[in-house]
């Protein structure tokens, strides 16, 4: 074991390779968890109506991150091992099903090289070693939470509270921040979008966030510290209003039509983590 960690130690280009094809297997599970979560979080939610009303729930089959298999969602045909290789199979089968030839989106490979690269640059970036494993987990699951932000605009607590408690556990050792700054990001990057939900609401008489935004926040500080929390909002804030308006002017959506917000913190929460630092000490340089 200990040449196997010594062999990975000195041989970066090894250490990246396993990172990238780590990240793909895993951007694929990214996908099943995109797609039911939300379907569970909805057949709880009507469980729990059913329960308040008096009423039995509809018996339905299992329904989870494991069960049932991955099928076909227009033939329903079960997908074998042999096509579910991380973008590999999607290449084979030329983007179509095996079985009834309807095209599958490209949504799944994308999303898959998207986790294998950011894997791949973690490796790199970090080295061979603990921090690059957690700067990964951190960001697998940002990456969950801006694709089913972004498809229905819930940040589920289910990723969102072990993420900040994830935060505050590697900041036990300082991996990317000492644990006082930690605690004190969780509770300001909370309190500071509850805060600006609150006097947006009360100026306007609308709720211009989710409660999700808030906890999202608290877990980028809990993982970054207090610090780090101007640069993501002022990262967030610009990414939203560059990518925002380009949507609306490709889609020609009208300004009153929602926009989740929780991508654009999980794009400045990953610049942050990685090129913070740098992108701090060049603002200094410029203002020195």
């Amino acid at each position: 074991m200990n040449d196997a960690l010594e062999l990975l130690r000195g041989a970066p280009a090894l250490w990246i390779g396993i990172a990238v094809l780590f990240g793909l297997s895993i951007g694929s599970f990214l996908n099943v968890v995109v797609y039911r979560l939300p379907r569970m979080m909805e057949r709880e939610w009507a469980a729990q109506c059913a329960e308040l009303a008096g009423t039995a729930p509809a018996p339905q089959p299992a329904f989870n991150l494991a069960t049932p298999r991955s099928r076909c969602p227009s033939c329903s045909a079960p997908i074998t091992a042999l096509q579910n290789l991380p973008v590999v199979s999607w290449l084979a089968l030329r983007g179509r099903c095996a079985a009834c030839g309807v095209a599958i989106p490209a949504r799944y490979p994308t999303v898959e090289v998207a986790t294998g690269a950011i894997a791949g640059l973690l490796a790199w970036h970090y080295g061979f070693g603990a921090v690059a494993v957690a700067a990964f987990a951190f960001c697998a699951a940002m990456l969950a939470l801006a694709l089913i932000d972004f498809d229905t605009q819930l940040l589920p607590d289910s990723i969102t509270l072990p993420l900040l408690w994830a935060g505050l556990l590697v900041n036990v050792w300082g991996m990317f921040a000492p644990l006082q700054e930690a605690v004190l990001g969780a509770a300001a990057g909370y309190v500071s979008l509850w805060l600006v939900y609150w006097g947006f609401r009360l100026a306007t008489g609308k709720e211009g966030m989710g409660y999700g935004d808030f906890k999202l926040l608290a877990a980028i500080g809990a993982w970054l510290g207090w610090q780090a929390l101007p640069l993501v909002i002022l990262l967030s804030s610009l990414a939203g209003a560059v990518i925002g308006i380009a949507l609306i002017a490709a889609s020609r959506m009208g300004r009153s039509v929602p926009m989740p917000f929780g991508p654009y913190l999980v794009i400045a929460g990953v610049v942050a983590l990685v090129w913070g630092d740098a992108i701090v000490a060049g603002y200094l340089r410029l203002l020195g």
